[in-house]
């Protein structure tokens, strides 16, 4: 493992979920695009005020250190690296009163933020 401070999941599945309502929700964003192929990329990095902070963006290209996830023609992608961090975690789009957004089920996290974008190992 690349990252020090990283948990062990070589025992984890390196599996992680899109709901149904995560993938409507990305076929919905990626139908207002104009590039084909487009992949939700999910990423780990450190920062954010629990230690890690997920990231979020749009990707055409899945390198040979990706792993890409499929529930129906919803694409997400993630590194190896992030995926040490992410193993059977599952995205979920929540749409609630205090807004909409992408939330990160994640068994590894001892903690997260308020917001839900950061959260500790």
């Amino acid at each position: 493992m690349s990252d020090p401070f990283a948990i062990d999941t070589a025992d984890t599945a390196r599996e992680f979920g899109i709901t149904d309502a995560a993938a409507a929700r990305i076929a919905e964003l990626l139908s207002h695009e104009t590039e084909d192929g487009l992949m939700l990329r999910v990423t780990v990095s450190g920062g954010g005020c629990s230690g890690y902070q997920y990231g979020f963006t749009f990707d055409a290209d899945a390198t040979p250190d990706d792993m890409v996830f499929e529930n129906g023609p919803a694409k997400v992608v993630t590194d190896k690296v992030s995926m040490d961090l992410l193993a059977g975690s599952e995205i979920d789009y929540v749409d609630d009163l205090i807004g909409a957004f992408f939330k990160i089920n994640n068994p590894n996290a001892t903690s997260s933020c308020g917001c839900g974008t950061s959260f500790s190992v």
